[in-house]
């Protein structure tokens, strides 16, 4: 929005012109979605702890959880409010990735929303089932891959790159859309897996996104995606705006959310960015580096996956409990140690994702 009223005032001041640069505007937008996030975050808990909006925990979950209960819940809204304002403000809205990207964050937080919803005002565990919740994610995700291959501009913005390997890119046609929707999905249902403990999910997100945003904005620059040997899609490098609003908006909601904490984004929040996430990057061609960088979500899905598979074989568990950061609660470890530690790792893998862009 403030691109086009910056055309404008350019004929009265050539300064106006700083607006026109992306990385100007990404660091504005990751400002606005952090002040937009700490200034509506304490109304936002004062008004859900008023009308008793609490996290409900699973009578089957450590022990340590119950006195979280009672928590406020579904602050994801406090997110998806401050990415939403940031991107708005600081995109060009005539970008059509721009809108791929919100869009989809937005139906997946009205997934979770809907979720949440059955969790705290029906008093229902469980809250939405999951053969419906995977069924519009899932037509949410379709729709999504079916506008990026129709809008692709030729093979270099649906064939997949292999990490560590130069000139490696794979055409794999029409399948690029099952392929982005599994993406898609097994990202926003990922991060949602993850989201168990007290700013575990929000910073990992955090940094992985922030590194997608770097990913997308060397993508879209012809020099240095020549120079990196990477697909140069034109126009992704907009995505540095949508990403800076979700770092902010991260940041701020962290504020609250840090140990021990103050709100709980809920389904809202985790579906929707982890759908972000991968949205992000399908159009910066990098899935393959995104489950590198974000190993810690997809480690946490295994868990949950490969303690289902053992019990229904075996009658037996692999972990004490999953998703895997429960295993290690009941191993005895405190929650901020379990944090703190899959937060490093975190940094480790989002490193190793950034060279791989060199690494050819």
């Amino acid at each position: 929005m403030l691109v086009w009223l910056s055309d404008y005032l350019m004929q009265f001041d050539s300064g106006f012109g700083v607006i026109q640069y992306i990385t100007v505007r990404g660091i504005f937008s990751i400002l606005t979605a952090l002040l937009v996030s700490l200034l509506i975050g304490p109304t936002l808990i004062r008004r859900l702890n008023y009308h008793q909006i609490g996290q409900v925990v699973r009578d089957d979950g450590p022990e340590t959880h119950f006195s979280k209960a009672g928590t406020p819940t579904m602050g994801g809204a406090l997110i998806l409010v401050s990415i939403a304002i940031s991107t708005l403000l600081w995109s060009d809205l005539s970008n059509h990735y721009v809108w791929i990207v919100l869009s989809v964050t937005v139906l997946f937080g009205a997934v979770g929303w809907v979720d949440d919803y059955r969790k705290v005002f029906q008093n229902d565990s469980s809250g939405l089932s999951a053969r419906w919740k995977l069924f519009w994610q899932t037509i949410i995700g379709f729709g999504a891959a079916v506008v990026l291959y129709q809008t692709a501009l030729g093979t270099v913005e649906t064939a997949y790159i292999i990490p560590f390997f130069k000139d490696v890119a794979i055409d794999i046609g029409i399948f690029y859309v099952a392929i982005s929707c599994f993406v898609i999905v097994g990202f926003s249902n990922a991060v949602n897996l993850t989201d168990g403990l007290d700013g575990l999910a929000i910073l990992p997100t955090v940094m992985v996104g922030g590194a997608l945003g770097v990913i997308a904005y060397l993508a879209g620059h012809s020099e240095f995606s020549t120079y990196l040997n990477i697909p140069n899609v034109s126009g992704s490098g907009e995505i540095v705006i949508f990403a800076g609003a979700l770092v902010g908006a991260g940041m701020g909601f962290l504020w609250f959310n840090t140990y021990p904490a103050q709100i709980f984004m809920g389904d809202v929040g985790a579906l929707a960015l982890g759908a972000a996430l991968g949205v992000m990057a399908i159009v910066a061609r990098h899935e393959i580096v995104l489950f590198i960088m974000g190993g810690v979500f997809v480690v946490e899905t295994l868990s949950v996956i490969l303690q289902v598979a053992s019990f229904k074989l075996t009658g037996k568990r692999i972990f004490r409990m999953a998703p895997l950061h429960h295993h290690f609660e009941l191993k005895g470890w405190p929650e901020p140690r379990v944090i703190v530690r899959f937060w490093i790792i975190t940094v480790m893998l989002v490193l190793i994702g950034l060279a791989t862009l060199k690494l050819r």
